[in-house]
This record gives C-alpha cells, sequence and structure tokens, in this order.
C-alpha cells in the first residue's frame, strides 16, 4: 500500500460521547488527511458489536476495555482474538439511582455531591438495612459483563462494605435502555456512559450518586477494539488510522471545541440527541438531581490530557485482576501473560514516533499512586499523569499480582 492510496475501514461504536474521537476523525478529516476511509456503524449493544467483529463485519470497534481481555481468556464459539492498540479517553461514566434509592440513600447520610465515599457509606447502610428486613437485592444496570462499569461498580460496593453478590443482582441493559429502565422501576441504579446518565436526570428518573472520576481518578474506558487477524495484515493502514484517531483526540480534549463536538455528534447518524445534554458530558458540567444545579466533575472525561489515548498494560491487568476476583476466570501465569500481550504500546509508538504527540516511555505503571498532577518520562514529547487515585486510597501494582488478586479474591 502506497502513501496515496485510501483504505476503506469499517467501524462499529455505540452511541455514547466517548465514541467521540472516531466520529471526529471521519467528520473533521482527519481519517481523510491519512487515505482512511473510516466507516462508522451504528449498534446498540456490546455484544453485537463482539460478533461483528468476530465475524468480520468490523475491522475496529469501539470497545469496553475489558472486552478484548476476556475475549483472549474465553473459548467460545463467538470468541475472536482482539488487541487493543489505542486507547479512546478516560472517564465518562456515571452510577445513577432511582429517586426511591436516592431518598433511602439520604435518610442515611447521602449529599448531592457525587463523592464515592460519602455516597457508597450511605448506600451500605441502605443496603444492611435491607438485608435486615429480608428485602430482595438491588436490581443494578450494566452495558455487559465484561465492562469497566460492571468492574468499577462492584469495586465501588466492596470498598464501600456492600457484598456485590449478596446485596445486589447485576442486569445487562444496552446503554440508550437504562434511563427506561429505571423510570419504569425495573432497575434501582446503573452505571453507564453519558448521555444516558444526564437523560435520566433531566427526565427526573434518577440521580447521579457517584462518577468514575470519583470512583478511580483518570481511569480507562474504552478502547480502539481491533481484530488480531486484520491488524497483523494491514499494518500500515492501522498505523494510519492511530495518527488519525490521536489527531482526534488532540481536538476533542479542547475544550474551546467542546460546543461545536457537542454539535458534531448529535446528528442522526451519531447519538441522535439534544447539542445541550451532550455538552454536559462534554465539559463536566451536570446537575446531578433534576432540581440541581450544574456540578463540575474534575477529570469527568478526557479526551486527550493524561496520555488518555495510550494503552497501559498495567489497566489491562487491574481489569484482569478485577474478573479474576469476581470469578469470571481463574487466575493463571499463563492467563496473566497472555493479558499482557493485548494492550499493544508498541504498536502506538511505532504509529506516532515523528509526530507531535506525546508518547510515554513505559508500558506499566502503578495505578492509583499519583495524588497530584506529575511530569513523567516520556519517548516523546512530554506526558503529565494524575492524580489518578481510587477513592478508597489503595493503589495497584502491576509487579504484585498475584499477592492483589490473592487478597482480593471474592470481596
Amino acid at each position: 500500500m502506497t502513501a496515496a492510496e485510501t483504505v476503506s475501514i469499517n467501524a462499529g461504536f455505540l452511541p455514547l460521547v466517548d465514541a467521540s474521537i472516531l466520529i471526529v476523525a471521519r467528520e473533521r478529516g482527519f481519517c481523510e488527511a491519512e487515505g482512511i476511509d473510516l466507516r462508522l456503524h451504528r449498534e446498540t449493544s456490546w455484544a453485537t458489536i463482539r460478533d461483528r467483529l468476530a465475524v468480520g463485519h468490523f475491522d475496529v470497534a469501539h470497545l469496553l476495555a475489558p472486552m478484548p481481555i476476556a475475549a483472549a481468556l474465553s473459548s467460545g464459539p463467538m470468541d475472536t482474538r482482539l488487541i487493543a492498540p489505542m486507547a479512546l479517553g478516560l472517564g465518562g461514566n456515571a452510577v445513577t439511582v432511582s429517586g426511591s434509592l436516592w431518598a433511602e440513600m439520604l435518610g442515611e447520610g447521602a449529599e448531592e455531591t457525587g463523592d464515592a465515599t460519602v455516597n457508597g457509606r450511605a448506600l451500605a447502610r441502605v443496603c444492611a438495612a435491607r438485608r435486615a428486613k429480608g428485602a430482595k437485592p438491588l436490581m443494578l444496570g450494566v452495558v455487559h459483563r465484561f465492562s469497566s462499569h460492571n468492574l468499577e461498580l462492584r469495586y465501588w460496593l466492596a470498598a464501600s462494605g456492600i457484598q456485590p453478590d449478596v446485596d445486589a443482582e447485576f442486569i445487562v441493559v444496552p446503554p440508550p435502555f437504562m434511563a427506561d429502565a429505571l423510570k419504569s422501576g425495573q432497575l434501582d441504579g446503573f452505571c453507564v456512559g453519558e448521555p444516558w446518565n444526564a437523560l435520566a436526570v433531566e427526565t427526573g428518573a434518577g440521580v447521579i450518586a457517584t462518577t468514575k472520576s470519583s470512583i478511580w481518578r483518570c481511569s480507562p474506558e474504552k478502547v480502539l477494539g481491533v481484530s488480531a487477524a486484520w491488524a497483523d495484515g494491514n499494518p500500515d493502514a492501522l498505523a494510519r488510522l492511530i495518527r488519525a484517531l490521536a489527531r482526534a483526540s488532540d481536538w476533542c480534549g479542547s475544550s474551546a471545541n467542546d460546543e461545536q463536538l457537542a454539535e458534531l455528534i448529535a446528528g442522526p447518524a451519531y447519538l441522535d440527541q439534544p447539542p445541550a445534554r451532550l455538552l454536559r458530558g462534554l465539559s463536566g458540567r451536570m446537575p446531578l438531581i433534576q432540581s440541581g444545579a450544574d456540578h463540575v466533575i474534575d477529570d469527568f472525561l478526557l479526551f486527550r490530557d493524561r496520555a488518555a489515548t495510550f494503552p497501559w498494560i498495567s489497566h489491562a491487568l487491574w481489569f484482569y485482576a478485577q474478573m479474576v476476583r469476581w470469578s469470571m476466570f481463574e487466575h493463571s501465569a499463563e492467563a496473566a501473560a497472555l493479558v499482557r500481550e493485548i494492550y499493544r504500546p508498541d504498536i502506538y509508538r511505532k504509529a506516532l514516533t515523528g509526530t507531535d504527540i506525546g508518547i510515554p516511555s513505559a508500558s506499566l505503571k502503578v495505578e492509583g499512586a499519583l495524588d497530584h498532577a506529575t511530569d513523567m518520562p516520556a519517548a516523546q514529547g512530554r506526558i503529565r499523569l494524575g492524580p489518578d487515585g481510587f477513592f478508597d486510597g489503595r493503589s495497584f501494582d502491576p509487579d504484585l499480582l498475584d499477592a492483589y488478586i490473592a487478597e482480593n479474591r471474592g470481596k
């Protein structure tokens, strides 16, 4: 393939604000500049995205960050080898609860701040009272079993003193249907990306209890999922795509472009939502309750800053550790070694070397170790990371994976 040739790439996405990089790469000419005809296909569920990647309908996709890991560790007929050579941002989710559950939480000390610690403790007291009365578990919606939503929601509950598989039942619901399921009483709460929390608040269906950035600041969310077979056969096309997406992430990451970005992704082919609703997630300024004023949420969603598109292997290992913790997979040295091969910073570095995009020198880091913004060693440009703390003050050292798993399994 020569630099003058145009290559078509089919990409699946879900109607979420964190699909912005893909949409912008196409609509603002970043893909065209790299000789890429990016054909975007909207879907409603992550299972469909996974299956269409598996059968070759899509070459790449906007994908849940744990999903390529789960595909590598599973042996189902629709599991195919996927890699993640790039992340598509940090943060962007929230935990929204029904009005009735929020009223119970208020009675136990919850605050309209989105604070994971305060509101987690309040929810723990609610769960204890419900358990004592013999009430049924909370019905909580997640977008997929192998999602950051499921894993971070479980992390928050467990660290707050709640037994996730005793006090709650987790139900898979496609993101666009979450607010309706909450309003109808089928769910007591959910964890989802934007704009579906904003919709629930706007319509009075729910209250935002906490956010992903409050549970784990600057944490991974979506990746560019790529069929390993396609990546192996099309290395130049993949490198071009990564460069186009990196340019798009730079544009998306500028707050000066927030209003224009909201207008761009609002169209019927993409999110099909009012731009004002989308702007809330993009700006990190949103009411947590229908009658409330805008609440400023630091680092709610990052497209560029804090190396937001770098595929850290330590992120993959954290997801793996959580999946083992909740008995989704068994831990072994072989499985851990396989997980280390899924996120591909080597492909990312090769594609972006020689550009003005900052590239970290390391491929792993201790997660949760930074309590303030810190300059880090860079292979190219400047890299500033953090804060990246977990709300419970813990950290995850990928070099101590076995000890972390042993300490946390099932609790």
